[in-house]
């Protein structure tokens, strides 16, 4: 019944079956923060592309390092790494945005880092509690003489395996989240330094309209 999987999955996985409920926990919580901060409008926001567009059209080049220093988003912070080196030329203008494009994919990328951490130890985890406990079973045998009851020696092999079971259900969606989180990352960075690059554009030597 209902009560007979509860005490299974609850109370039979033991000390490494509570620690892989708690990784389970981890990773919801870790899934649910990045996919709060991992977004279009946290890296990409649309408010800050028009907005800075304004201030060069408007030739306010103070109010748009203000602007971008204070927005906390991945196009924020490599436009004004850029604008920063503006007193440098548009070369040095570039190489910063690019630099700050790699510091903050690599540090986004280090972040769900854990996720992989979490989606290869759950197995492993899983592993240790199935090969405990089937010890314990063979140890029943030696007890029972070399024959014990069948049902009991299937009973305690399947407690050794609820903890795989366990650590399979962390690790899958763990390494799933973290393969989806990674490409979004990479194509949503990718994304960020192309706008930041369209609105730098506007200080490059020769173009109408540059910033002097």
């Amino acid at each position: 019944g209902r009560m007979d999987y509860f005490d299974i999955l609850f109370v039979k996985g033991g000390g490494i079956g509570w620690l892989l409920w708690g990784l389970s926990v981890v990773t919801v919580a870790i899934c649910v923060q990045y996919f709060i901060q991992i977004r279009r409008t946290t890296i990409l926001p649309p408010t800050l592309v028009d907005q800075v567009r304004g201030f060069f059209d408007q030739k306010q080049y103070r109010e748009a390092i203000e602007a971008t220093e204070a927005d906390p988003s991945f196009l924020g912070y490599v436009v004004h790494a850029a604008l920063a080196e503006a007193s440098h030329g548009y070369p040095a203008m570039e190489r910063a945005m690019e630099e700050a494009a790699e510091e903050r994919t690599t540090r986004l990328l280090r972040n769900i880092e854990w996720l992989n951490l979490i989606g290869n130890i759950s197995p492993m985890l899983g592993l240790l509690g199935t090969v405990w406990g089937m010890i314990n079973a063979f140890f029943e045998i030696v007890a029972a003489g070399g024959t014990p009851q069948a049902d009991k020696l299937a009973g305690s092999i399947g407690i050794a395996l609820v903890t795989t079971l366990l650590g399979l259900c962390v690790a899958i969606p763990a390494l799933a989240v973290y393969a989806f989180m990674r490409g979004r990352i990479d194509s949503l960075s990718s994304e960020a330094l192309v706008s930041a690059q369209e609105l730098i554009s506007t200080f490059r030597p020769g173009r109408k309209g540059a910033a002097e």
